[in-house]
C-alpha cells in the first residue's frame, strides 16, 4: 500500500481554513496588543522577541477579559511571571481585603503635651 497523495481540493480546503483561522485570529485582543505596545514587559521592563514571545501576555488591567477596547486602553504587556504576581496581588485584594486604610487619620498623640509641668515636677 502507498499513501495518497492529497488532492488538490484537499490541500485547498485546509489551505482556506488555516486562511481563516489566521484571520480570526489576527482580530484577537492579543494580537491587537502586540501590534499597539512595544514588546516589553510593563512591570520588569523585560524585553521579547519571536523566540520568546509566547512568554508574553496582555493583561486586562481591569481584571474583565470581555472588556477589550481597540485603544488597547485595558490592556498592558506583562511576562508571564509578573502576570502571575498580578494575578495573585488581585486574588489576595479579593479574599482578605485591602490592607491600606482608605482614609488616613491626623495623629492625636501629642508626646510633648503637659511636658513643661513634667518638668517642673522633677
Amino acid at each position: 500500500m502507498s499513501p495518497q497523495k492529497p488532492s488538490s481540493t484537499s490541500f485547498d480546503q485546509v489551505r482556506a481554513a488555516q486562511i481563516e483561522y489566521n484571520n480570526k485570529r489576527a482580530k484577537g485582543y492579543r494580537e491587537q496588543a502586540l501590534k499597539l505596545y512595544p514588546w516589553v514587559c510593563g512591570r520588569c521592563t523585560r524585553e521579547f522577541d519571536r523566540k520568546n514571545l509566547s512568554e508574553l501576555t496582555v493583561h486586562h488591567v481591569d481584571h474583565n477579559h470581555d472588556n477589550n477596547p481597540s485603544d488597547g486602553s485595558n490592556w498592558e504587556l506583562l511576562c508571564i511571571y509578573c502576570h502571575d504576581e498580578e494575578h495573585t496581588k488581585f486574588e489576595n485584594l479579593v479574599r482578605y481585603g485591602s490592607t491600606v486604610d482608605k482614609e488616613v487619620k491626623a495623629a492625636t498623640y501629642n508626646p510633648f503635651a503637659d511636658l513643661k509641668a513634667k518638668m517642673n515636677n522633677n
